[in-house]
């Protein structure tokens, strides 16, 4: 809430002080209950804790796949899907209230850090520091605008007085400050750190280059991308399946440009504080101990290529029966395909499988996956995979993966839609797009035998392709919701039903003719599939009707901030 924010930023320094910051390490510091605005921030130290502060989860939220279509949840939609956001809604109040907190505490470390110049701190070191809060606000603003629109700008300490007449600042004159944020932190923060996970300059440039796509600034996106791609060191992992695993043997700090790190050990459960870690029952499958709960969605299946790279319904090669065989590798370490060994256990919903091996015994045991055997089985039959190793099965059903909120393989998708956008469509746009690809094959781009190149240059088409790449190459990490959004899909894919399996199951003709669909569902100009053929044929049951109402594709500002100061009205239309 803004009340909340402009009184974090009258007194951060004893907020930052307060924070429970020793944990990050051991300084030999006044007792932090003494700190204040007067006196934080004046050491190297103390400006350390304050910038570490801004790194917690809450700060960093990701959009979440219950409002998109990549999801189902058995019956259940969320807030988003059912069109009923509202400026109480808990999501919209603490995206605001953490945002301007995380500015707040930016802003006091760039106006009060020149203080520790007194105590030795070198102009270079203070303008790195500087330049990290630089970064840090400007990720919170782009994704408050990115959310809100037009949002209050505030980059100096203010007055109670002056808070409380705090109106919005144009979109545009914001989008200058954050850009102007990220240039400079690209041009002072460092490439690497030895021993710490912090803003690097590349994290700089590629929040900047997201920020600019979906701000349709598509030549800012080009450039900051193709930075990145070009300059930095990192490179796409060799492995995809492994990128996002918990397992530190299985590193992905070549591609992850930046990422919070989870921890199992330091994870308070008494008070569910950070570090934040992924619990992991409602996803696991029954046979796991899991609830079968959050499911990847037929919509999301039905969207991956063929190994041709056509669709469903143009490929020869698919097969509904079979809907993992001959499609993209990265549907297969997205979603548990049918009959796999998954985490010691066979996988499989199918009605006529009622049991299933178990590895580790060498016995075939009762299938609590099918909702054959099992109501609450998954409803759709899916199972998620991606980034699931045997460790989210562990007593505790907690899990330790980062958290990752960049990577390479999105920079080649941002540089390529970009320069799409532009209308400048040449060879690097296709080596762009054919090299994401060709790593999902364990390929290169150039050995184009051995995955489906793209070869068109019509702009038509290659919208539609690099939109269908991104669905593929990054599901479930928390960027469908702003794709559908700035791509003004939104009113399209979350109006459609969710499906899944029908219900009672049996081992009846129609199964046995039918299992898993009948037939391919549609895909459409824009690569969203259409079971309503199915559904008509009974094929099929719908799990929920997604309602979106266009007046989301903007969220409402918090309604205690209107209440308190009226000069932050008009609210956004609709609302």
């Amino acid at each position: 809430m803004i009340i909340n924010m402009r009184h974090s930023i009258l007194g951060a320094g004893v907020i930052v002080a307060l924070l429970g910051l020793a944990s990050c390490q051991n300084l030999d510091l006044n007792p932090l209950s003494q700190g204040s605005s007067e006196t934080w921030n004046s050491n190297e130290d103390e400006i350390v804790m304050s910038l570490r502060d801004l790194y917690r989860d809450r700060f960093w939220p990701t959009d979440q796949e219950s409002w998109t279509d990549d999801y189902t949840n058995r019956d259940v939609t969320s807030t988003i899907i059912n069109g009923t956001l509202s400026g109480q809604t808990y999501d919209v109040t603490d995206l605001w209230d953490a945002q301007y907190k995380m500015v707040s505490r930016a802003n006091t470390v760039i106006l009060n850090a020149y203080k520790a110049k007194a105590n030795g701190l070198s102009d270079a070191a203070v303008a790195r520091y500087v330049a990290e809060a630089r970064f840090l606000r400007a990720t919170a603003y782009s994704r408050l605008t990115e959310k809100f629109g037009d949002v209050p700008y505030v980059d100096s300490l203010l007055s109670i007085d002056s808070a409380f007449a705090y109106g919005r600042t144009p979109l545009a004159e914001v989008n200058r400050h954050i850009y102007d944020d990220f240039e400079a932190a690209a041009d002072l923060l460092p490439s690497t750190y030895s021993d710490e996970r912090r803003a690097t300059k590349w994290a700089a440039l590629g929040f900047e280059a997201r920020h600019a796509l979906y701000m349709g600034d598509y030549a800012r996106a080009a450039t900051a991308a193709k930075k990145v791609i070009d300059e930095s060191p990192y490179k796409l992992h060799d492995d995809y399946a492994d990128l996002f695993l918990p397992n530190p043997a299985k590193s992905n700090t070549d591609e992850v440009i930046f990422a919070l790190p989870r921890s199992e050990e330091l994870y308070d459960k008494s008070s569910a504080t950070e570090p934040y870690v992924i619990h992991t029952r409602p996803y696991l499958p029954r046979m796991h101990g899991g609830y079968a709960q959050y499911c990847p969605s037929w919509d999301l299946l039905a969207s991956y290529l063929c190994t041709d790279g056509l669709p469903i319904d143009r490929s020869p090669l698919f097969n509904p029966k079979k809907p993992f065989d001959n499609r993209d590798p990265r549907l297969a370490a997205t979603i548990v395909p049918f009959g796999s060994n998954f985490l010691g256990i066979e996988y499989d919903p199918s009605p006529l499988k009622t049991k299933v091996m178990n590895y580790a015994t060498g016995r075939e045991v009762a299938n609590q996956d099918t909702r054959y055997n099992m109501q609450y089985a998954s409803y759709n039959g899916l199972a998620l995979k991606k980034g699931v190793d045997e460790t989210w099965a562990d007593a505790g059903f907690l899990a330790s993966n980062d958290k990752i909120l960049l990577r390479l393989a999105e920079m080649y998708l941002i540089y390529a839609e970009a320069k799409i956008e532009l209308g400048e469509t040449d060879q690097s746009v296709l080596d762009a797009i054919n090299t994401v690809r060709a790593r999902a094959y364990h390929c290169t781009k150039e050995q184009v035998t051995r995955y489906p190149a793209v070869t068109t240059t019509s702009q038509t088409e290659l919208r539609r392709i690099v939109r269908m790449e991104r669905r593929m190459e990054l599901a479930w990490e928390g960027l469908r919701y702003m794709d559908l959004v700035r791509w003004h899909l939104a009113e399209k894919a979350l109006t459609r039903k969710n499906y899944g399996m029908r219900y009672p199951m049996d081992t009846s003709d129609f199964y046995m003719q039918n299992w898993f669909w009948a037939a391919a569902p549609t895909i459409d100009e824009d690569g969203l599939p259409d079971f309503s053929d199915l559904e008509s044929k009974q094929k099929i049951q719908a799990l929920s009707q997604r309602s979106w109402t266009n007046r989301q594709y903007l969220w409402p500002i918090p309604t205690t901030d209107l209440e308190i100061n009226p000069n932050m009205l008009p609210n956004n239309p609709g609302y």
